[in-house]
């Protein structure tokens, strides 16, 4: 299977040449590492190629390295039913770039494109419809961003005596702030099992 796989990495350097930064097959797994610019005509090679023939686009993500340059890698993974072989693809992209859309190469695209705009605030060319997709209307960031707050930014709560939803900046109690999450008797007003022995031993623990 290495085999195979760093023959068809070969092939598509080959074929590519001005694509192509790196490959590398790593866990049974090709990945082909390309130009921000090149991945629409990479995406159109890998479908049509008749060596290639990946026709199914399987999922498209990203990573967040808040601190590097190129802040963003966004990850292509495509699957070819005639040779029953995997790829991915993966281009670095700065948190002001823009991605051609592959949406008119791989229609399925449309939805995974969407995700990473709405999780991750990458946006792409060329795109039909590239609104939030998993999101609340009026959500503020991006929250698959190694910066984004644990606790996001607008909590939503039902008001019972506006009868409606309303969204509201959060707002942790003190209580909550002093909270000590790595201790196991923080908040147990009870007694844990053994507990009464400890106590007869004198073990404060």
């Amino acid at each position: 299977m290495t085999d195979a796989l760093n023959e068809l990495g070969a092939h598509i350097e080959g074929h590519k040449p001005d694509c192509v930064l790196n490959y590398a097959v790593a866990h049974g797994e090709l990945t082909v590492t390309i130009a921000r610019s090149s991945v629409k005509s990479m995406v159109e090679f890998l479908k049509t190629d008749r060596t290639c023939k990946f026709s199914s686009l399987v999922d498209i993500t990203a990573i967040d390295y808040p601190a590097r340059e190129e802040r963003f890698d966004v990850i292509y993974h495509f699957l070819s039913m005639y040779t029953n072989q995997r790829i991915r693809l993966r281009c670095a992209v700065r948190e002001e770039d823009m991605v051609a859309s592959i949406t008119d190469v791989h229609p399925s695209a449309n939805w995974f494109e969407r995700e990473v705009f709405d999780m991750f605030g990458i946006l792409f060319s060329g795109h039909p419809d590239l609104r939030r997709i998993l999101t609340d209307y009026g959500f503020r960031g991006y929250p698959l961003r190694k910066d984004f707050p644990t606790t996001g930014y607008t909590e939503v709560r039902y008001d019972d005596e506006q009868k409606r939803v309303v969204y509201e900046p959060v707002n942790l109690v003190q209580e909550y702030r002093q909270f000590d999450f790595m201790s196991p008797w923080e908040g147990a007003d009870y007694i844990l099992p053994g507990d009464d022995k400890a106590e007869a031993t004198g073990d404060k623990r």
